[in-house]
């Protein structure tokens, strides 16, 4: 602790080893990433983070496939001002570099702010990106709702100033498709050691994803996560010609075994 607030170090690595290839099931690792590397000082944040677009009004949902409408672009460096009131109020300001082909081009980056209200019911909160590149912005709203101490629900949806078909992921604050998307997700304790958790999600170019599992803790710090998600595109094609639309829907499904400490 300082006089400024508490100083803290974060940084967080990832090896995956992963038996996916274009041309079959080929078993090999995977790349490795550094997911975080920041430094905080009070609500002052500066390092290599996700973008408060996505963390500052949560993920969406508690399944593990909670972005399959909205895919990309996590990862930026930043440096960012979280604001945290008494009174369940708080807001956040960042100024980002993105990454990829999103990255900034020359001393203008790109912009998020946010704010948002907590209370024992819930919360309710806002946020705003500016991708300074194409100058062109997205907004997201969100409002959580605790029905009971075993029940929460949520519900979020999103905008983007130009979601025509020609301009299809190119703002680094909107990866779905066309002008807007939603999503809606719940989370209920089955027992003390299950958890149930679905989300669905949909967007302007009728892209939907349900997504549901079974969180089940068999001992303190090992958790268990079996997951099915149904997935249907009627977007087949985007290109300057225009959208050819042609319906496509799969299933699919995963486990996950997870050692917390």
């Amino acid at each position: 602790e300082t006089e400024l607030g508490t100083l803290r170090t974060y940084t967080e690595t990832r090896f995956q080893w992963d038996t996916n290839d274009v041309d079959g099931a080929y078993a090999e690792n995977d790349d490795v990433t550094l997911n975080f590397a920041y430094i905080e000082l009070g609500g002052l944040r500066i390092g290599k983070d996700e973008s408060a677009f996505r963390t500052f009004l949560g993920y969406a949902g508690n399944v593990i496939n909670d972005d399959v409408i909205e895919p990309l672009n996590y990862d930026t460096t930043l440096i960012s001002y979280t604001f945290t009131g008494g009174n369940g109020i708080s807001a956040i300001l960042s100024a980002e570099q993105g990454e990829g082909d999103y990255t900034i081009n020359d001393y203008i980056p790109h912009m998020v702010g946010g704010l948002k209200w907590a209370q024992g019911w819930g919360s309710i909160g806002a946020v705003v990106g500016y991708d300074s590149v194409i100058e062109e912005y997205a907004i997201k709203g969100r409002v959580d709702l605790n029905v009971s101490d075993a029940f929460s629900v949520f519900v979020m949806g999103a905008w983007q100033s130009d979601g025509e078909a020609i301009n299809f992921r190119e703002n680094f604050y909107a990866s779905w498709g066309g002008d807007w998307a939603a999503w809606v997700g719940a989370s209920y304790k089955l027992t003390d050691k299950a958890t149930f958790n679905a989300q669905v999600s949909y967007d302007d170019f009728d892209q939907l994803a349900v997504a549901a599992n079974v969180a089940y803790e068999i001992v303190p710090g090992f958790t268990i996560t079996p997951e099915v998600l149904y997935y249907k595109d009627l977007v087949d094609d985007v290109s300057p010609a225009g959208v050819i639309t042609q319906s496509d829907d799969a299933w699919g499904g995963m486990i996950r075994f997870q050692r917390s400490f």
